[in-house]
């Protein structure tokens, strides 16, 4: 029976990799062999824990190596193997209701349901002549600095055991290597002593869970969407917003403890209601900036609730396309131009 519970958890992530799905197709009993016995024995094949790490551009300054986010491009068998590791744990954690304020990689949530849930509860303080505090928090290299070990210490606390646990160890722990691959050069091979291998199926749920305790004996409301967090709360008075500062400082301590670290220069502070107090915020320190507008998972949130900035940076980067398109094509075809939009865009 698990045998063949292994075999259609296989073939059912492989839809989308149909060379792949081919050969395992032909030789289901070969695949279910090979990923039975890689759980078995807790043990992962060297060329699965080995990744050319490709840079993919961000934003900002070009010649700055921080501006680039550096994607693992791993073995394909690999990836369908931590697709079915994936899966038992997503549902460990739906089972037992595990996680809850993460809207980053859940089945029903995504950064839609996030935005939604965070303007709903700061509309509702607003729309009683209150004021709301939001702060917005940005880690430093945030998926390259998880310590192996502390995350090997949340999977047990979630209650991810046994043969699972055995296996991301052997993953994400033993011997993993990677090497930086640009133009067709590529460096020497270097061990990888920390971090979640960006790029790869399991790992943009272990940094959840990683993190999913960072609220704990946090009083105000928390939302996340993968390593994007923003803590906020209604503010009427200075003791409210020492409060507020209270739980920044807590969120620190939780830094420090599993080795972690905010970006204090990116984190932002945004003051919303007309009443506002305005309480100064900080961390170690360095106080954070104040802003009228940011850009929160994709929508640019401003203090006064309005859609103007958002909407005009819409038509902005609308518009730069359309002008690309005009200057570039000859045959303007209005279908064609309509598919050529909705790809470029």
């Amino acid at each position: 029976m698990a045998d063949q519970n292994m075999e259609a958890a296989a073939l059912k992530t492989l839809k989308w990799k149909p060379l792949l799905s081919r050969f395992l197709k032909n030789a289901p009993p070969v695949s279910c062999i090979l990923f039975n016995q890689s759980v078995n024995e807790g043990d992962v094949p060297l060329g699965w824990r080995s990744a050319n790490v490709t840079p993919i551009f961000k934003i900002g300054n070009r010649n700055l190596p921080e501006n680039y986010r550096p994607v693992s491009l791993t073995s394909q068998l690999s990836k369908v193997m931590e697709s079915i590791i994936r899966d038992i744990i997503i549902s460990h954690l739906d089972r037992h209701k595990l996680i809850d304020t993460q809207h980053g990689f859940r089945k029903g949530r995504s950064c839609t349901t996030n935005i939604l849930e965070f303007l709903d509860m700061v509309i509702n303080v607003i729309s009683q002549k209150g004021s709301v505090d939001v702060i917005f928090l940005d880690f430093a290299k945030t998926f390259d600095k998880v310590p192996h070990r502390c995350l090997l210490a949340k999977l047990q606390a979630h209650g991810i055991d046994g043969q699972v646990v055995r296996w991301v160890a052997s993953w994400q722990v033993k011997g993993r290597k990677q090497r930086v691959c640009l133009d067709g050069y590529s460096s020497t091979w270097a061990d990888v002593l920390s971090g979640i291998p960006q790029g790869s199926v399991l790992g943009p749920l272990l940094f959840p869970i990683f993190i999913n305790d960072i609220e704990d004996g946090i009083m105000r409301v928390v939302l996340k969407f993968a390593d994007d967090v923003k803590i906020f709360r209604k503010v009427t008075n200075t003791a409210d917003g020492l409060q507020l500062q209270q739980d920044l400082n807590r969120l620190c301590d939780w830094a420090d403890k599993w080795q972690m670290e905010f970006n204090v220069a990116k984190c932002k502070t945004m003051h919303v209601g007309t009443g506002n107090i305005k309480h100064d915020y900080s961390m170690k320190g360095r106080h954070f900036d104040v802003v009228a507008t940011e850009r929160d998972l994709g929508v640019i949130i401003s203090s006064k609730l309005k859609v103007a900035e958002h909407c005009y940076e819409a038509y902005k980067k609308a518009n730069t396309m359309l002008g690309l398109l005009k200057r570039t094509v000859k045959y303007r075809n209005p279908e064609m131009m309509v598919q050529l939009y909705k790809s470029l865009l």
